[in-house]
């Protein structure tokens, strides 16, 4: 009988995103934060069972953390522990980053969205920007550049 090899995670492989967040937001900066996580959180992620859809960044007691992100438990998971799909997670950042995040979360209109969770050397990081909210009128106009590049494309062939 032959064994089974485990499959190895590449690095930087994309366990979710958050395809909204473009659509909605301007982004100004990205940062890459750490995640603490339990057990079946991070067994849930090698099966690729999250969601950013709704989720945001919010900075409480000097320290930032990751609320409404839902990370689905597995069958498989330990019985001895009640998981908590949308718990708030806390993200592992430097003092300085943490001070600049601080200031412009103070600053009116910006908001922290998380853009992408990914697999990094065998840890899992969450990429999230510092974005300023869209009018609707700049999303007509984003679409409209959208389609007239498309257009363009299809002209010059």
């Amino acid at each position: 009988m032959y064994a089974m090899k485990k499959q190895k995670t590449t690095p930087n492989t994309t366990i979710a995103l958050n395809k909204k967040a473009h659509h909605s937001y301007f982004i100004e900066e990205r940062f890459e934060a750490g995640l603490v996580l339990e057990g079946w959180e991070v067994k849930s992620l090698r099966a690729g069972r999250a969601q950013l859809k709704d989720s945001y960044v919010v900075m409480r007691n000097g320290e930032a953390w990751l609320l409404n992100s839902h990370i689905s438990t597995l069958k498989t998971t330990s019985t001895h522990t009640k998981a908590e799909p949308e718990r708030s997670r806390k993200l592992l950042l430097h003092a300085k980053e943490l001070n600049f995040l601080i200031g412009a979360v103070q600053r009116e209109g910006y908001t922290l969205i998380p853009l992408a969770l990914y697999w990094k050397k065998n840890r899992v990081k969450l990429e999230f920007g510092v974005a300023k909210g869209k009018h609707l009128y700049d999303k007509r106009e984003t679409e409209k550049k959208r389609d007239w590049e498309r257009e363009r494309a299809r002209l010059m062939k």
